[in-house]
């Protein structure tokens, strides 16, 4: 038994017609179902098509609750050193006048817990640090803490100990090394402070992550003593060495507000 199929063809912009047929085909096919993958969640048995993705915080919410501490024209908001520390070019500058000792330049408010951020700049062979929970007076890497802000590179650091380069916690926990940007790029960094936790990142890369009590537990790494590793509050401020160094973008979000 033979089934007729009558084709109407149809021209279309081809140069071959398209022949479609005229009636169905009296012959019946076997058809199966393929079942539509879903997506479960874990609160509930509703079922989903769409795949959520994670979101990413934009640049506005990265930067929510944070307060500018300088604002490019004056040194307003701190107290120290404002000599060799000074403002050009919308940039806030260290260039020593010459060797006398006149001290670091420190915010006019103590903070306790925070996530401090910066920009900086180095020049070859500089030195400078960032005070954190420090008094006024005295050495802030004892008084207080001092994280290293250092020209790793440089060959006259070439001998140094681990807990001497940048982005340590000077005398107690040694940073990472080798994500610094050449000499004269600028570098990003995050300082956070939370109780006896600190982290640095640097231009991304987590290079120090520890608990003060932990590491000084059994003793310093220099074998010296750190009064300033159990303030609870401070100044933060930026410790000259002698050295050129360029800092903007400097802002802070304020963890111990109430």
């Amino acid at each position: 038994m033979s089934n007729k199929i009558t084709y109407t063809c149809l021209a279309l912009f081809t140069a071959l017609p398209l022949c479609l047929p005229a009636q169905p085909s009296p012959v019946t096919l076997a058809t199966a179902t393929v079942p539509t993958p879903v997506l479960q969640t874990h609160a509930t048995n509703r079922q989903h098509h769409i795949l959520s993705l994670p979101t990413q915080q934009t640049p506005k919410q990265k930067e929510e609750g944070f307060v500018t501490l300088f604002n490019g024209k004056n040194l307003d908001g701190w107290v120290g050193n404002k000599k060799d520390y000074k403002v050009a070019d919308g940039l806030l500058v260290i260039e020593p006048v010459d060797n006398e000792e006149r001290g670091n330049l420190y915010t006019k408010k103590e903070y306790s817990d925070f996530v401090f951020r910066f920009e900086f700049q180095l020049t070859p062979g500089a030195n400078n640090g960032l005070g954190i929970r420090a008094p006024l007076e005295g050495d802030a890497a004892y008084t207080g803490m001092e994280l290293q802000i250092l020209d790793n590179t440089a060959d006259m650091y070439k001998d140094l100990h681990e807990y001497q380069y940048h982005g340590s916690v000077y005398g107690v926990i040694p940073a990472e090394k080798g994500h610094l940007k050449p000499v004269g790029a600028w570098n990003q960094e995050e300082v956070t402070v939370k109780g006896n936790n600190i982290k640095v990142v640097l231009n991304g890369h987590t290079i120090l992550e520890g608990s003060i009590a932990s590491a000084i537990k059994d003793g310093t790494l220099d074998g010296k003593e750190h009064p300033g590793l159990k303030n609870k509050t401070g100044h933060i401020g930026f410790l000259g060495h002698g050295s050129v160094v360029k800092f903007k973008n400097i802002r802070i979000k304020d963890l111990g507000k109430k």
